[in-house]
């Protein structure tokens, strides 16, 4: 059995996250990688957490039932990508202490390239108090004080991106 890992990607809305997990999941597929799961912050929000807000109490519950999910699936030899705002230091640390090979990846952008990017209309919502509770404008984001990788998103193409986390995961010996 191959040895699971957590790939934990943490940053603003907008900053990537997803579109870098989808691109470095299908490089481990190509890779050969036989178990590759993907937990994506929209889809566990429908399908495991529809019954939590935004709140900082929220928030932190559905970190609590991804790491937890996370936490099965990396020790039992599945490469996991999590790709969660995940706001909060002490959340992260706990997901950190848990899971199995844990790799935080801190999406970095600039937040004027975030707030230009806005494909959801999010931040602009935010700033018109149609959003409450929103991370960056209404709600704190506490950058990662120690990430293992460090992608900034406003000049690193995505497969410049994609290729750093391959090569960290080569050089710890987790992927050949």
């Amino acid at each position: 059995m191959n040895d699971g890992f957590t790939l934990w990607f943490t940053g603003w809305s907008g900053s990537g996250k997803t579109t870098l997990a989808i691109e470095v999941e299908k490089s481990l597929k190509k890779y050969g990688i036989p178990y590759v799961q993907r937990l994506d912050g929209d889809i566990v929000r429908r399908d495991l957490s529809r019954d939590l807000g935004f709140t900082k109490k929220d928030r932190d519950e559905n970190i609590r039932r991804v790491t937890f999910v996370a936490e099965l699936l990396s020790k039992n030899g599945v490469a996991t990508l999590v790709s969660f705002i995940s706001p909060y230091r002490e959340a992260r640390a706990t997901a950190r202490s848990r899971c199995h090979n844990f790799i935080e990846i801190f999406m970095k952008c600039d937040p004027e390239i975030l707030k230009n990017r806005d494909v959801k209309g999010f931040y602009q919502k935010a700033k018109n108090q149609q959003i409450h509770n929103f991370t960056g404008v209404s709600d704190p984001y506490e950058e990662p004080l120690d990430p293992e990788i460090t992608i900034d998103s406003g000049r690193l193409s995505v497969a410049e991106a994609r290729d750093l986390i391959i090569q960290h995961l080569k050089n710890k010996g987790l992927m050949g």
